[in-house]
């Protein structure tokens, strides 16, 4: 039997707690019923927060119309909305058939202007359809008001297009370096930076910025700016300024890698769970962060459990990116719960329908999960073959250069190898000590490599019997 305002209570699941905390500052509610079911959706949709039922005592009427409020006050802050009208409106002047009410909103619109909107370039670019639109019938007085709109602007418009352009050439550099490659990005984020905070600018520019700022700390595993930045971002969210669900869900999405690089997880998963609340075309991506940060949270069953749910939207997903990240993610999950069959057969399986994707995209995360399952089942001759044939001692070689680097795949093969005769344990010996040296002062690569140790110890034996020595010198417990 359906519980009573299971509909409403299912609608308020779907809200975020800055659009509710938005909604409570500009609502001027005369019926303190209608209030306190709103203070009760802030309470109830907060993570950890004990769910407390709504009163079913009180009127249905309420709850449509609160329902309907919400949605309404939602939908006129929101730029992707704005968005979508500018569009639809666009189409209607280019084929003839605006209306006169959707006229009327348009010239109030430009009539009200008064500050860059988010999606400030397209609105030019409206005006200037508009315009043709309106001298073509005569209409002097449209015309003069949208002219003169177009002339005042034309200076922000020429530099918004500008600083898109060059948003352009800098996200090459960014976005190479993050895929591996020699390209420097550092030089980037002082103008980013600039970009960001500067007020006067469209809205979409400054975002695509921040975006950017975020790859380049990933870039070189440098994240202290970037939570003044987000705390900045903070600041217009509450105020409902560059507001979509979509975005929102972004900033969640980034507030979770921030708290996970500062180790702060819990806070991490709470953004996290934050950010699946919608889906959209990332929501595989946060899917795959979260599930990243609940098996180091150790908490295995939880991430299984979140993909498993989301299997429909990563086989549909274009974004190959993201869905070699789930695969590789959810393999893992199923080694650290020792399932370690079923993560080879579904590596196996992917990767003979998927190769060239996975060489394309991901491919080191990919073979790390791969290999380690492997691994478990002790399958060496198995695994060199797979290094063999997909030559991953030479990709990893290559991969070296990566910040983050760690020998993992290189290691793994060694492993093998020497349980197959065919790699020197003094050799293994070397590798080991000389990586670890060139690590010894990186606090979270020194954690990482403690981690792959712990893996790879109950294979070689004989090798950590020769470097335990060393690494207890350098105060390293394995």
């Amino acid at each position: 039997m359906r519980a009573k305002l299971q509909k409403f209570t299912d609608f308020t699941l779907t809200l975020l707690p800055h659009e509710v905390s938005y909604l409570l500052s500009i609502q001027q509610f005369q019926d303190e019923d209608r209030l306190n079911i709103l203070k009760r959706i802030a309470h109830n949709i907060e993570q950890g927060n004990q769910f407390i039922d709504y009163d079913t005592s009180l009127n249905k009427r309420k709850y449509s119309n609160l329902k309907n409020w919400i949605v309404e006050r939602l939908e006129i802050i929101d730029v992707d909305a704005q968005f979508e009208w500018m569009s639809e409106l666009e189409k209607a002047i280019m084929t003839d058939c605006i209306t006169p009410e959707a006229e009327k909103q348009l010239l109030k619109a430009i009539r009200n202007y008064d500050e860059p909107t988010f999606y400030f370039q397209k609105f030019y670019e409206l005006a200037l359809s508009y315009r043709h639109f309106l001298i073509i019938r005569m209409r002097y007085t449209d015309h003069k008001l949208v002219h003169d709109f177009i002339i005042n602007n034309k200076k922000s418009y020429d530099q918004s297009k500008r600083i898109n352009e060059k948003l352009h050439e800098v996200t090459v550099d960014v976005v190479n370096q993050y895929r591996n490659t020699n390209t420097e990005s550092k030089k980037w984020e002082r103008w980013l930076t600039k970009v960001f905070y500067d007020e006067q600018l469209d809205g979409q520019n400054r975002y695509l910025a921040l975006i950017r700022l975020i790859f380049i700390a990933f870039n070189y595993r440098h994240f202290e700016p970037l939570g003044k930045h987000l705390d900045y971002l903070d600041t217009y969210f509450t105020k409902g300024r560059y507001y979509s669900k979509r975005l929102l869900l972004n900033y969640y999405g980034n507030r979770l890698l921030l708290h996970t690089k500062s180790e702060e997880l819990e806070k991490a998963i709470y953004y996290g769970y934050l950010s699946i609340r919608g889906k959209n075309n990332e929501y595989i991506h946060y899917i795959n962060n979260l599930s990243a940060v609940l098996q180091r949270q150790s908490k295995y069953q939880a991430a299984l459990d979140l993909m498993r749910g989301a299997f429909a939207e990563m086989k549909s997903t274009q974004n190959y990116h993201d869905k070699i990240g789930f695969v590789a993610f959810y393999a893992n999950a199923l080694n650290n719960t020792k399932q370690y069959t079923s993560a080879e057969r579904y590596c196996a399986s992917f990767l003979s329908v998927y190769k060239e994707n996975v060489f394309k995209h991901r491919w080191h995360i990919f073979f790390t999960v791969y290999l380690e399952s492997l691994l478990h089942q002790q399958k060496y001759t198995v695994i060199q073959k797979i290094v063999s044939k997909n030559q991953l001692l030479q990709r990893d070689k290559n991969y070296q250069q990566k910040a983050s680097y760690l020998p993992t795949i290189t290691w793994y093969a060694h492993a093998a190898g020497l349980r197959e005769m065919s790699f020197s344990k003094h050799e293994f010996k070397t590798i080991i000590l000389d990586f670890t040296a060139s690590i010894i002062n990186n606090k979270n690569q020194k954690q990482q490599l403690v981690e792959l140790l712990k893996t790879i110890q109950i294979h070689i034996p004989e090798v950590m019997q020769l470097v335990r020595p060393k690494l207890y010198d350098w105060n390293i417990r394995i």
